[in-house]
C-alpha cells in the first residue's frame, strides 16, 4: 500500500505594491536636463537662444575645456529685474508664451525648461540689468537658489555656467574630448548665426589665455545681401560663388536662401542646413525633399550643399515635438516638400550650362608651374616681332568632317561659331574626346560624351513631360495585397499614372495593377508598390517611380550620346556648344560630374609666370 504524500504548504509573501511618489523640485530638474541638457554644445544652444529672443544685437560667447568647467553667454539685449531672476529659475516660467496657444509660437525658447535645467546639473549664475534699472545677480548649484544681490553690468545679461553635470557625474563619462565638444559648440553657434545676419557673434575659447575661434559681425542690406554675407563668413566665398539664390512660394509657404551647384557637391551631408521659422533644424522630410530636388543631377554618393530657409504661420508648423526642438512637424508637409522640390529644380534649370567655379580652381591646380622671380622673365614670343604675325587659324576652320551618321549634333544653319558667346568658339579637338572652344577672355575645355548625355537627357525628360510616359498594358491584372496602407497608394493614383503605373482599387486591402511604365520593360510591380508605399510612409511624398523612370532615360541618354573617341567636324562642335548655352543644367553630365572647364586667360598666363 502507497504511503500519502503529505500536504506541504508554503507561505508566499504577498506582493509588495509600489508606492507613487512625487519627485521633488531638484530630480525633476535633473531629469528635465537629460532630456535638454545633453552636452556642452546644447547648453551653449539654448543660453544663445535666450539672448537672440532678448532682442540682442552682439551675443559672445566664451568656453573652457569644451564648455565642461565654463559657459558663458553675454548679450546686450533687454535684460531682466531683480523680480524676475528667481522666475527664471523656476520650472515652465517664461516670458515667450502664455500657455493659451502653443501653436502661435515666434520665438526660439517657449518650455521655460533651459534655466533650471543647466542649474540642476551645474553652477549657474544669472546677472542681467533692464533698461532704468540696476543690475542683479542670482546663483543656483544643484536647484539650490542663493538669493538675488546687486551687481556690476552696463547692460544686457551674462549667463555663467560652470562644472557642468557636477551634480551628475556619471554624464561627465559620456562627454568626449576637449576638442570634439568645442567642434559640437562652434558648430551650434555657426548655424544660429546663418539664422541671425544681423546679429554679431563672437565665440572665444578661454581655457588658456584667450582665443576668438569664431566671429561673425553683423550684417546689413536687404535679405538676401546680408545672408549673402554671413554666409561667406561662415562656409567660405566658395559657396557664395557657387551658390544660386533661392525664393520660392507655395501656398502661404516661402522658401529662400542659397543652394549650391550640383557641380559644387559634397562627399557627406555636412553642407546642409534647413531652418523653420528661423529656427535650425534636421527633419528628415526637408533632408528627403533637398535629396529628390538634387536626384537627377547628383550621383547616390554626392551630397547637395544648400542653406535654405522655409518661413510659414507658425501655427502650420508644430515645434513642439522634440525635446531639443531639432524637429518640426507641418500641417502641410506635400506642400512643404513640393516646394522645396520645385523651388530648387527650377532654380538649377535656370542657371542653365553654368558650372561650378572650383572645378577650374581645381584644374589649375592640377598644373604645376615652375616657380618665377618676381621680374617676369622675357620670353622669346614676348619680344617685339618686326613685323605682325599672320592670324593663327583654328584647328577647327581647317578639320575635316568626320562626323559619323549616328549620335550626331544636329547643327543650326548655318552655324553660329558665335566667338563671344559663353561657351565661345570651337578651335580644336583633342584626343576625340574634349573640344577646346576660344572665349573673349579665356578657353573652354568641354567633354563631348558627359555635355552631349545631359543635351540628351534633357530632351528624353522634355519629351516624356510633354507626352507622357508610354504604358505596356498587362495581359493579366497583376494582384497585390497591401492591407490598410493599399488606400494611401489609391489617393496617388493620378501622380502615379503620369508615369506609366495604372493601378485600381480591387477589394479590401487590394490592388490591382493594370498597367506598367513599357520604358521599364518588365517590373516586379508587388516590389516597385511597396517601395513607393514605404516612401509615402516616411516622407508623404513619393519620387521613387518618377527616378526609375528617369534612370532609364539616362541609361537612353548615355547610350545615345555621341562616344568618347570620335572625331567631330567644326559644325558639330559649334553645335553642341550652342545647345548647351540653350539648355537648363548642361554645365554637369546626369552623374553630377561637369561637362566642361573654363579657365580665365589671367589664370593661364600666370601659370606661365606672364603675370
Amino acid at each position: 500500500m502507497a504511503t500519502p504524500t503529505p500536504n506541504i504548504s508554503i507561505d508566499v509573501p504577498d506582493p509588495v505594491r509600489p508606492v507613487i511618489r512625487q519627485l521633488d523640485e531638484a530630480a525633476i530638474n535633473r531629469i528635465a536636463a537629460g532630456e535638454v541638457v545633453e552636452r556642452p554644445a546644447s547648453a551653449v544652444k539654448e543660453l544663445v537662444e535666450n539672448a537672440i529672443d532678448a532682442e540682442a544685437r552682439r551675443i559672445v560667447i566664451e568656453i573652457a575645456h569644451g564648455g565642461k568647467t565654463l559657459i558663458r553667454v553675454h548679450d546686450d539685449g533687454v535684460g531682466m529685474g531683480p523680480e524676475d531672476l528667481p522666475l527664471a529659475l523656476s520650472r515652465h516660467a517664461t516670458s515667450k508664451i502664455d500657455g493659451s496657444d502653443l501653436l502661435n509660437i515666434r520665438s526660439f525658447g517657449f518650455r521655460g525648461e533651459a534655466l533650471p535645467s543647466l542649474g540642476a546639473v551645474g553652477r549657474l549664475s544669472i546677472t542681467s540689468r533692464a533698461d532704468g534699472d540696476v543690475a542683479h545677480q542670482i546663483r543656483v548649484a544643484g536647484s539650490t537658489h542663493d538669493p538675488v544681490r546687486p551687481a556690476a553690468l552696463n547692460r544686457g545679461t551674462v549667463v555663467e555656467l560652470r562644472d557642468l553635470f557636477f551634480a551628475t557625474p556619471a554624464r561627465l563619462k559620456f562627454l568626449r574630448s576637449d576638442r570634439a565638444e568645442m567642434q559640437a559648440i562652434t558648430d551650434v553657434v555657426k548655424r544660429l548665426a546663418m539664422a541671425e545676419p544681423a546679429i554679431g557673434f563672437t565665440l572665444k575659447d578661454v581655457s588658456d589665455g584667450e582665443r576668438v575661434t569664431f566671429r561673425a559681425d553683423p550684417e546689413s542690406g536687404d535679405l538676401f545681401d546680408a545672408l549673402r554675407g554671413r554666409l561667406t563668413t561662415i562656409l567660405g566665398r566658395d559657396f557664395t560663388e557657387n551658390a544660386l539664390p533661392i525664393d520660392a512660394e507655395r501656398e502661404g509657404l516661402r522658401l529662400t536662401g542659397y543652394a549650391a551647384l550640383p557641380t559644387y557637391s559634397r562627399g557627406s551631408a555636412v553642407a546642409q542646413f534647413l531652418f523653420v521659422n528661423g529656427r535650425p533644424v534636421r527633419d528628415k522630410l526637408l533632408i528627403g525633399a533637398l535629396r529628390a530636388a538634387y536626384m537627377d543631377v547628383l550621383s547616390r554618393d554626392r551630397h547637395p550643399a544648400a542653406v535654405l530657409f522655409i518661413d510659414c504661420p507658425p501655427e502650420r508648423v508644430d515645434v513642439n515635438v522634440h525635446p531639443a526642438k531639432s524637429e518640426v512637424r507641418f500641417r502641410e508637409p506635400g506642400v512643404a516638400r513640393s516646394m522645396i522640390i520645385t523651388g530648387l529644380r527650377h532654380a538649377l534649370a535656370e542657371a542653365g550650362h553654368r558650372a561650378s567655379s572650383t572645378v577650374a580652381h581645381a584644374t589649375l591646380g592640377a598644373f604645376s608651374a615652375e616657380p618665377v622671380n618676381h621680374t617676369p622673365r622675357i620670353y622669346q614670343m614676348d619680344r617685339p616681332a618686326e613685323r605682325p604675325l599672320p592670324r593663327a587659324t583654328g584647328f577647327a576652320e581647317v578639320a575635316p568632317d568626320w562626323s559619323a551618321p549616328t549620335a550626331r549634333v544636329e547643327a543650326p544653319n548655318p552655324v553660329q561659331t558665335d566667338p563671344d558667346g559663353p561657351l565661345g568658339a570651337a578651335r580644336a579637338q583633342v584626343h576625340e574626346n574634349y573640344i577646346i572652344a576660344q572665349t573673349p577672355n579665356g578657353l573652354v575645355i568641354v567633354d563631348q560624351h558627359a555635355a552631349h548625355e545631359r543635351l540628351v537627357y534633357e530632351r528624353l525628360k522634355a519629351q516624356i513631360a510633354e507626352r507622357g510616359v508610354a504604358r505596356q498594358a498587362l495581359l493579366i491584372p497583376e494582384i497585390v495585397t497591401l492591407g490598410p496602407d493599399a488606400d494611401r497608394l489609391i489617393d496617388h493614383a493620378t501622380e502615379l499614372e503620369r508615369f506609366g503605373l495604372l493601378i485600381e482599387a480591387f477589394g479590401p486591402g487590394t490592388i490591382a495593377v493594370r498597367e506598367t511604365p513599357a520604358i521599364l520593360g518588365e517590373i516586379n510591380a508587388e516590389a516597385l508598390l511597396r517601395d513607393i508605399l514605404d516612401e509615402l510612409s516616411d516622407l508623404g511624398d513619393s519620387q521613387t517611380l518618377q527616378a526609375r523612370v528617369e534612370a532609364v532615360l539616362s541609361r537612353v541618354a548615355c547610350h545615345g550620346s555621341i562616344r568618347s573617341g570620335r572625331r567631330m567636324g567644326a559644325d558639330e562642335m559649334n553645335a553642341l556648344l550652342r545647345e548647351m548655352e540653350a539648355t537648363p543644367l548642361s554645365g554637369q553630365c546626369n552623374h553630377g560630374r561637369p561637362t566642361y572647364v573654363e579657365l580665365k586667360l589671367s589664370d593661364i598666363e600666370r601659370l606661365f609666370g606672364r603675370s
